[in-house]
């Protein structure tokens, strides 16, 4: 049997919301152990002053539970 914990990540770039979803979850991955799932709950463009874009990409991540034994 297992357990999975579920966070919520924001990844942002410059380029693409498909960018920003890579990112959060490969920044994720140097922190956390057995990534499982992610799930893309909201995608939005936040535009500056100068009208430049940045697109944010908002993920479910889904990762293994690991008890001490």
């Amino acid at each position: 049997m297992s357990v999975y914990k579920i966070i919520e990540l924001v990844g942002t770039s410059e380029n693409s919301w498909e960018e920003a979803a890579c990112l959060a979850i490969k920044t994720a991955g140097k922190h956390l152990k057995d990534l499982r799932i992610a799930e893309v709950t909201k995608m939005d463009i936040h535009i500056d002053e100068n009208g430049k874009c940045l697109y944010r990409s908002r993920l479910n991540v889904s990762f293994k539970y690991h008890t001490e034994e």
